[in-house]
């Protein structure tokens, strides 16, 4: 884990990668142990592959972890690519039952998994998937957690301490870049809808202390998929208009937290799910506060007072955490 003189040491190389000022405010406060008095969502993304070694190792890692703190966990967040390869059947696949019913079991996560679609996801094969995961969450009985595209929730539900807007984004290619055959997203008029949508939910009055933003593509990444330059276009001023607290994604697999100078967002990446690992392209050292190329879950603590963001290998090792305060303010364990 990168110490406090190696975090200050690294930001010429952070500001000269981002083009920024000066970092964000930040400190270092001692390691701990989750507050199971708090409100307690687990993470993960690039979960669904077809070979599910790695995601049961991860999942199993998921429910040690609940039951070793007591924790009750009020949602869960699936970060995308949900589905890797053929979903035979459709909404009617054993794949729903043996990968998520199964895998993520509702006597340890009797909750919400609240989701959102990933590149794989898009995929037709050669049925939509993103329709068969909108049509599952439709059909009752389930804790998959999909009313749209993109969405709104408070969380928790009674007395929110948290706002999160759930986006898709699947962004079409630049124009004589679209091969159909291969790629299936959102058509330019859904992009200019969700966009309206987006600016027009983070306008609106908000009660609560934390904004959080999730998609599954990374804005920022030290994976090989790098940064997204439509979504900096896009997303990222609004991101820092509305001082949005966090930033949470998939994609890479890998597992990240990237803070940028004078930037009001800290940057998540949890895509550690069970696909294949990736290999960084930029090292923590140059960019960071973490990166690494480790399977794992994320497991995100709310109270009125902070958000603590956890990063978890596939043991249930602790590998990465920090503080989020409501200014912005970030404390590195």
């Amino acid at each position: 884990m990168l110490s406090r003189r190696g975090f200050l040491r690294q930001s010429f190389a952070f500001s000269a990668l981002a083009g920024l000022g000066s970092l964000p405010s930040i400190a270092k406060t001692p390691a701990h142990k989750p507050n199971a008095a708090a409100n307690h969502l687990l993470m993960v993304g690039d979960w669904g592959y077809e070979d599910f070694a790695a995601q049961s190792r991860v999942a199993d890692a998921m429910q040690r972890y609940v039951h070793e703190h007591r924790l009750t966990t009020d949602a869960l967040l699936m970060l995308g690519d949900n589905w890797y390869g053929q979903l035979p059947g459709g909404v009617a696949s054993p794949r729903w039952k043996t990968q998520f019913e199964d895998m993520y079991p509702k006597n340890v996560f009797n909750c919400p998994a609240y989701a959102i679609a990933g590149n794989h996801d898009y995929q037709r094969m050669p049925e939509s998937k993103v329709a068969a995961e909108l049509e599952y969450a439709r059909k009752g009985g389930t804790r998959w957690t999909m009313p749209s595209l993109w969405y709104r929730f408070d969380f928790p539900a009674t007395n929110p301490m948290m706002t999160v807007i759930a986006l898709d984004s699947n962004m079409p290619h630049p124009a004589g870049q679209h091969t159909k055959a291969a790629n299936f997203t959102l058509t330019p008029e859904q992009q200019a809808e969700q966009l309206t949508w987006l600016e027009t939910e983070l306008m609106k009055p908000r009660t609560t202390p934390f904004l959080v933003v999730m998609g599954h593509h990374p804005i920022f990444s030290n994976g090989p998929h790098g940064d997204n330059q439509i979504l900096i276009r896009d997303w990222d001023p609004l991101l820092r208009k509305y001082k949005a607290h966090l930033y949470l994604a998939g994609h890479d697999h890998d597992m990240q937290h990237l803070e940028f100078d004078e930037h009001p967002t800290s940057f998540v990446l949890s895509g550690g799910g069970g696909a294949d690992l990736y290999t960084l392209k930029i090292e923590e050292a140059q960019r960071g506060p973490y990166a690494a190329k480790v399977y794992g879950f994320s497991h995100l603590e709310v109270t009125p007072e902070k958000l603590t963001l956890r990063h978890m290998d596939e043991t249930g090792r602790l590998i990465h955490a920090f503080d989020k305060m409501p200014d912005g303010s970030v404390k590195i364990a």
